[in-house]
């Protein structure tokens, strides 16, 4: 049966539905520290410097850099030791021509003190007597004030993704609640007469629901909120009512449909008899995930991803992901985690066509290597046993036992 849909390359699948994209409206505040993946709204200024006040960045002696100029192991400097700097605590000493302070890393300079030299370049002849056998310049070893954020400045942009050096940061500057994009909406929706729920035992001829919860697995790994609105027969109306269903209480609607050309057709009829533009890609040069739909109805994206575990999940990557970060308001979409490895065994492919291909990634003197895992598309246990996926480029057709390939881990 010949195949009614047109394919295009990913890049170009990607490249129409993009400018249809907009992030969502709903802000909400969170505390800080539990603003871990969450999508800055708004650009975050510094209330303050940052330190506060100059410290040393080392072990060492507080001193004025001029007093140690010209020192040597064979003529050393000699100062007077006048005290110490206590942690926590405001130093509280001004230094005179010819005294230092002991100081520790992260301690308040003493006043007229303009460097610190480390603890290594110095002896103490006695309790009150140093010798400094190394001279330091201004400033050396010391970190001044605002150095690292200076008050005013912009320390993380709106659309920014914040991760733990981010609420790290924000903290140490007291900032104790910011304001997030709300976490986007993913309608979930299975197709398939064949279908029965996980906790049903399938009659001959039925399977599980899979594909919803390996999905909502990957919408909640990235943040977003999955809703899972079940099984829907084969059948025209209430597969739209499920779809209209979806659009009512989600962001985006991902659709994972039969593998039948008819199902597939009916699916992309459904979404194309929503609104406009409706379906805006109906077959995608890759393998496995041919078959993928995306379309955008009246401000609403939508997916129809193939039904065997391994399109699905493949085609959610490629194309949900980066949807849901841009909802989500992120600026700089995260690029998939990939590695390079040695291939054992020949991987073919068809040139004209991305493929992919489950590989399991071991280390062997100290490289990488890949080991293609070969099986149907449909098969569970292929993609369990796989810590990746092998991309072959679609200008080649295969890649040899030797060649080194890009693996997009799980």
């Amino acid at each position: 049966m010949p195949e009614l849909f047109t394919v295009v390359t990913p890049q170009e699948a990607w490249r129409r539905l993009q400018p249809h994209l907009y992030p969502i409206t709903r802000v909400v505040t969170v505390r800080t520290e539990d603003g871990l993946d969450r999508v800055l709204y708004e650009d975050v200024v510094a209330p303050s410097d940052l330190p506060a006040f100059a410290r040393s960045s080392m072990d060492g002696y507080a001193v004025r850099a001029e007093d140690t100029y010209g020192a040597s192991e064979s003529l050393p400097a000699y100062l007077t030791v006048v005290g110490e700097v206590a942690m926590g605590r405001e130093a509280g000493i001004s230094l005179s021509m010819g005294e230092a302070v002991l100081i520790h890393t992260g301690g308040m300079l003493p006043a007229n003190s303009d460097a610190v030299v480390m603890v290594e370049n110095t002896r103490c002849l006695d309790a009150g007597t140093l010798e400094v056998y190394r001279p330091v310049a201004r400033g050396e070893n010391v970190i001044p004030v605002g150095d690292d954020m200076a008050e005013g400045d912009v320390v993380m942009e709106g659309g920014s993704l914040l991760q733990p050096q981010g609420i790290g940061g924000l903290l140490g500057l007291g900032i104790t609640e910011v304001a997030v994009y709300d976490r986007v909406k993913v309608a979930l929706i299975s197709t398939g007469d064949e279908l029965v729920p996980p906790e049903q035992e399938p009659a001959l001829g039925q399977i599980r629901n899979t594909n919803a919860y390996s999905l909502s697995g990957l919408a909640t790994r990235i943040g977003a909120v999955p809703i899972r609105l079940g099984i829907v027969k084969d059948d025209y109306e209430s597969l739209r009512r499920a779809a209209e269903e979806g659009r009512r209480v989600a962001d985006l609607v991902v659709m994972s449909a039969g593998s039948s050309v008819s199902t597939r057709d009916m699916t992309a009829g459904v979404i194309g008899s929503l609104g406009e533009p409706g379906v805006l890609v109906h077959g995608v040069s890759i393998k496995p995930g041919k078959p993928t739909i995306l379309a955008y109805v009246d401000g609403v994206p939508f997916f129809g991803l193939p039904g065997n575990p391994a399109s699905a999940m493949l085609t959610f990557e490629l194309f949900v992901t980066p949807a849901i970060y841009t909802l989500g308001g992120c600026k700089r979409i995260p690029g998939p985690c990939q590695v390079q490895a040695r291939l054992r065994r020949n991987i073919p492919s068809a040139s004209g066509r991305e493929d992919y291909a489950p590989v399991r990634i071991e280390e062997e003197n100290g490289e990488l290597q890949a080991d293609p895992i070969f099986g149907k598309s449909n098969l569970l246990s292929t993609l369990i046993r796989a810590d990746g996926l092998g991309i072959v480029p679609l200008d080649r057709s295969g890649l040899a036992q030797g060649e080194f390939v890009v693996v997009r881990l799980f």
